[in-house]
Order: structure tokens, then sequence, then C-alpha cells
């Protein structure tokens, strides 16, 4: 009986783990769609991950940024960039795969 329970309790935390790996498959999928073809980050930035090698705005690669940093950034726009969660340029899902991306890719 006990062995029935372990066995359970192993299963359902593999179905959350699959879960959530999908999840997080489908969030990398969409933040590399949005940083390629709709921010057009490479544009500017160099991320191997990506193929980009941007040399106006900083090496992601090098600056390894969190998933916060690269939020905040896309969401005020800093220096030259511009302010992708104002006037609805990117939406907030956009905003957020685009950020677990870059903080998911960068330096590797």
């Amino acid at each position: 009986m006990r062995i029935c329970k372990i066995s359970f309790v192993i299963l359902l935390f593999s179905f959350s783990l699959m879960t959530d790996l999908k999840a997080d498959s489908e969030k990398m999928v969409l933040g590399l769609e949005v940083f390629n073809n709709k921010a057009m980050c490479g544009t500017c930035h160099v991320l191997k991950a990506a193929g980009s090698t941007g040399d106006i705005g900083p090496d992601l690669d090098s600056l390894k940024p969190s998933e916060e940093q690269v939020r905040g950034v896309v969401i005020e726009g800093l220096g030259v960039m511009p302010a992708f969660g104002e006037e609805g340029l990117l939406t907030s899902e956009e905003i957020d795969a685009v950020s677990y991306y870059v903080a998911n890719s960068s330096g590797k």
C-alpha cells in the first residue's frame, strides 16, 4: 500500500513537471518570436541563442540580465531603447515571454 501511495505522488509530481516544461517551452518560443520579429531586439542587441549580432545596445550574453531587469527595461525603455510597454507596442504576454526568453537564454 505504501509503494502505491509513493508511486501516485511521483506520478502527480511528474505530470506537474511536464505541464511546467510545456508552458516554459511555449513561453520560450513566443519570446524568441517577439525578440526576433516583433520587437526586433536583435537589431541592437547581441544574443547568441537568437542568432543576433546587434551592436547598438548592450550585449545581452555578457550582461545576463534577470527576468525582472529585462521586463523593466522593455516596459519603460532606457536610453535610445523605446518603451515597448507604453502605447501597446507589445502585449503583457509578449513582454513576459521576451523577458523570460532573454533571462533564460543569455550567456548560454
